[in-house]
């Protein structure tokens, strides 16, 4: 294949990749402010700057855009658990952020409850809590090694107890900003610790 060939054929390819994360930021916007189901593909479109053929390019249904914005959302929390050596405070510190973007809170709590009423949404999030607890569940099992959590804990129950914390807390805090998320999640994992 010819250089130039190649050149064109990458220009091309990282002006679509541009595209696409243009448009699961508007996504994420849209889906914060109104909701899954009062977002439509037309809107999305609008505030992307495109037409409405345009977005079908990348997201044929409304369904795959909403999971692109999911998995996408998923990397950042990833990226945080995997550059930590310890999870559950990674956990904290993801929760903490969460504070500061209302929209995504709101928007992750509505989409859990929509999870029931649409099967990719649910297959999304029942990996996504495997993932969390698998992931949690190591981080407490490190801290018993290290003398750090009681040896007494059941680290799979930990960690199923620390994201309940976290999402119960998602909750309550919305209803009432001035709840202390993060403050939560590390006093259960302070009560989990050696004392």
């Amino acid at each position: 294949m010819p250089t130039q060939t190649v050149r064109t054929a990458r220009n091309r390819y990282a002006k679509g990749e541009a595209r696409r994360e243009a448009i699961l930021a508007v996504a994420l916007e849209c889906f914060a402010e109104l909701g899954y189901r009062n977002t439509s593909m037309r809107e999305v479109a609008r505030r992307a700057e495109l037409s409405q053929a345009g977005l079908l390019h990348h997201f044929p249904v409304k369904e795959d855009l909403f999971l692109a914005v999911l998995r996408e959302r998923q990397q950042v929390d990833t990226r945080d658990y995997h550059g930590e050596e310890q999870p559950v405070e990674s956990l904290i510190q993801a929760v903490r952020r969460n504070a500061t973007i209302p929209g995504l809170v709101r928007l992750y709590m509505t989409l859990l409850g929509e999870a029931a009423e649409n099967h990719a949404v649910e297959g999304f999030f029942v990996q996504r809590y495997d993932f969390a607890r698998a992931i949690l569940a190591a981080g407490v099992r490190q801290a018993q090694l290290a003398g750090t959590a009681r040896a007494d804990l059941d680290p799979e129950t930990a960690a199923q107890a620390l994201i309940a914390v976290a999402d119960g807390m998602q909750v309550q805090w919305l209803l009432d900003p001035e709840q202390d998320m993060a403050g939560a999640v590390d006093l259960v994992w302070k009560l989990m610790q050696q004392r």
